[in-house]
């Protein structure tokens, strides 16, 4: 039996299974990871398009999407 390996590269989704997300009622609970990979290929560019730093690219973007999504949510309130 083949054992599944774990993606740890951010950029790689071969064989990911990422759960759909289920807003309740329509509402948005956060960044999917197409939004967190989309940015952090930006801030990847934003950088020279230098390598190694894939990890640190993808915690900057979620760091940045998390919170506009919490100011976005306080503005609606």
């Amino acid at each position: 039996m083949k054992s599944q390996n774990l993606i740890t590269n951010p950029w790689d989704t071969r064989g990911s299974v990422v759960p759909p997300a289920v807003p309740e009622e329509g509402q948005k609970n956060g960044p999917s990871p197409a939004e967190i990979r989309r940015r952090a290929f930006e801030i990847h560019i934003e950088r020279g398009g230098i390598h190694g730093c894939d990890l640190n690219d993808w915690l900057e973007a979620e760091r940045e999407l998390q919170q506009q999504y919490k100011n976005e949510v306080h503005e609606h309130r």
